[in-house]
């Protein structure tokens, strides 16, 4: 077993590995598991695989689609894997990919990544019973710690991104009413405002996309 066989057969699916790690009783991992591997996305080879498979599929196709695919490779290595989707037991996977590479807690909530900026996302953790070699953690600092003007906490058109934290009520209240088509067709408008990885932006049909199945989940 190894990290770039594996990283390799990941790329295959329009995913990317996204780091790994040796885990130790703070991660709330089995203790059977000698390395943990993260997969996710960033950029549109994922997107543009999906919509392929699934061109105009109804429900929440994403994480079925990308769950039966990481599944499979998971079986074919004799791994195990956990998601960050499907319902409880909600793992911390905010947590365990700090552990494996350079992201930091963003002021708008999600993670930001040196390069990815706020256009990524973790689909899976393979836990293996082997231990062997991953890459080192990056050492990189967060994009944030230089950035002083931070246009995501002034461009949302509601004040929903606060210093405190993201205010729900708000966004969706904007997303329901007549003003609220452009966060729909291309994105929360804060998170476009971050200029780190801008060219892994989601193109619009991606963006529409995540923002309906978003004001889905939390429309009263």
């Amino acid at each position: 077993m190894d990290y770039d066989t594996i990283s390799a057969r990941i790329t295959e699916t329009g995913m990317i590995c996204r780091g790994g790690f040796h885990p130790n009783p703070e991660d709330g991992l089995p203790a059977s598991t000698g390395t943990a591997i993260l997969a996710g996305n960033a950029g549109g080879d994922f997107w543009r695989r999906f919509r392929a498979e699934f061109p105009a599929a109804a429900g929440d196709p994403l994480n079925e689609w990308s769950g039966n695919v990481l599944k499979a490779i998971a079986a074919s290595f004799g791994a195990k894997i956990l998601f960050p989707f499907g319902g409880a037991p909600h793992h911390p996977f905010q947590r365990w990919a700090q552990r494996a590479e350079a992201v930091y807690p963003s002021p708008v909530g999600p993670l930001i990544h040196p390069t990815y900026g706020l256009w990524h996302a973790y689909r899976g953790l393979f836990l293996f019973a082997e231990t062997f070699s991953v890459p080192a953690r990056r050492q990189a600092p967060s994009p944030c710690d230089d950035c002083d003007d931070q246009p995501c906490l002034h461009t949302c058109p509601v004040g929903a991104m606060t210093e405190d934290g993201f205010e729900m009520d708000p966004c969706i209240a904007h997303l329901a009413g007549p003003s609220g088509g452009d966060c729909m067709d291309f994105g929360c408008a804060a998170r476009r405002a971050c200029p780190v990885g801008a060219q892994y932006a989601h193109e619009p049909d991606q963006a529409r996309f995540h923002h309906h199945a978003f004001f889905r989940a939390y429309c009263p």
